[in-house]
C-alpha cells in the first residue's frame, strides 16, 4: 500500500495488546509474547520515523499492570532493562528523541536510571519524538496534575476562574506535546484502557484484529489509509 498523497497523522498512539495471546496461540510462556512484543516496537519506531509520524506514543505498562502475576512482572522488569539500553542505541541512529510519562517512582533504582540515562541521551535528536507510557494511567496522571495545579495555585493566590483547558493541560505529562490524532489498538479490543483519558479527546480510533507481536509497516498503512478516509470534526463542528 502506497502513502503517496495521504496525510500522515503527526502524532500517532498505539495500545500494543495480544502479547499473552500471541503466546497462548504458539502454546510458549507469556514472557516469550512480551519479548516478541518488544522486539515488534524496536521495528516500528524505525518505520514510524520513516513513515514521517512526528509524535508517537505507545502504552508500555500501565498501572494496573502491577496486579499481573510477580513472575510476569519480574519478566516485564528485565525486559525493560534489556530495551532501555537497546532503544538507546536505535534512537540515536535514528535521529529519534525518547520521551517518558507516567510515574516513573515506583520502578527500582535501575530502572529509573535507566529511563533518565534513554531520556537524556536522546534529547538533542531532532527527528520523530518516541513517547513510552510507562507505569501511567490516565486517571493517575490527570490526578497528578490536578494536585500540582492546585498547590501552585494555593500558594500563588491565583483565581481558580482562570483555569481552563490549556492551564490543566500544562500540568499534564504531556504538556508540550500535540494531541493524538490516530489512536491504534491491536487485538480487537474497543476500550481505552485508561490510556491518555484527556489527550484522546479528538483522536480517530483504528481497532485491528492484529496481535501486536504480529504488527508491521503495512499494519501501520492500514491505519493511516483508514485515518484519511474519516471526516475529521473537532468540538461538534460539521
Amino acid at each position: 500500500m502506497s502513502l503517496e498523497h495521504m496525510v500522515i497523522p503527526k502524532h500517532v498512539a498505539v495500545i500494543l495488546d495480544g502479547n499473552g495471546r500471541w503466546a497462548r496461540r504458539r502454546g510458549v510462556p507469556r514472557a516469550m509474547g512480551h519479548k516478541a512484543g518488544c522486539e515488534t516496537l524496536e521495528k516500528m519506531v524505525r518505520i514510524a520515523s520513516d513513515t514521517g509520524i512526528e509524535y508517537f506514543t505507545v502504552y508500555g505498562f500501565s498501572t494496573e499492570n502491577w496486579k499481573r502475576s510477580t513472575e510476569e512482572v519480574g519478566a516485564l522488569m528485565q525486559l525493560f532493562r534489556y530495551y532501555m539500553v537497546r532503544l538507546l542505541k536505535i534512537a540515536s541512529a535514528n535521529n529519534v528523541r525518547v520521551r517518558m510519562i507516567g510515574d516513573k517512582r515506583r520502578f527500582a533504582p535501575d530502572i529509573i536510571k535507566g529511563i533518565d540515562d534513554l531520556v537524556e541521551g536522546t534529547k538533542d535528536n531532532t527527528g520523530m519524538t518516541f513517547v513510552i507510557a510507562i507505569n501511567y494511567g490516565g486517571r493517575d496522571e490527570i490526578i497528578r496534575a490536578a494536585k500540582k495545579l492546585v498547590k501552585d495555585y494555593q500558594a500563588s493566590g491565583a483565581d481558580a476562574d482562570g483555569i481552563d483547558e490549556a492551564a490543566f493541560a500544562s500540568y499534564l505529562d504531556t504538556a508540550d506535546i500535540p494531541d493524538p490524532d490516530l489512536m491504534i489498538r491491536t487485538s480487537g479490543e474497543f476500550r481505552l484502557s485508561n490510556y491518555l483519558l484527556w489527550q484522546l479527546a479528538y483522536a480517530e480510533f483504528y481497532v485491528t484484529d492484529c496481535l501486536w507481536p504480529d504488527f508491521n509497516k503495512e499494519e501501520l498503512e492500514k491505519a493511516i489509509a483508514a485515518y484519511n478516509k474519516r471526516e475529521r470534526r473537532f468540538g461538534g463542528r460539521v
